[in-house]
């Protein structure tokens, strides 16, 4: 396959992405665009790592791999003080929370 093929799909798949983050009002659902989002850079960074001859790419992907997990277990740790304090996970009711 050629390199501009994952480079579309890797575009596609974060234009969703933000489109998903940009758009939604659910907390989980914007964490799971932020997802995508990670996962298309992981998709071009192994696309020219192949296309270099390098492992570099891989290990980078490796890396964006680990962050994302981190990520996760933040975001979801947020989302449930979110949930408990105002039993919505509506992220337009957040900024009632300042303090």
């Amino acid at each position: 396959m050629l390199l501009n093929q994952f480079l579309f799909l890797g575009a596609f798949l974060f234009c969703t992405g933000i489109y998903g983050a940009l758009s939604r009002k659910n907390a989980v659902l914007v964490l799971m665009s932020i997802e995508l989002i990670l996962n298309a850079v992981n998709i071009n960074l192994v696309a020219f790592g192949a296309f270099r001859d390098s492992p570099v790419g891989q290990v980078f992907a490796l890396f964006v791999i680990a962050i994302a997990a981190a990520e996760v277990g933040v975001g979801l740790a947020i989302v449930l003080i979110i949930y408990r304090n105002r039993r919505s996970i509506d992220l337009t009711q957040v900024d009632a929370m300042k303090g």
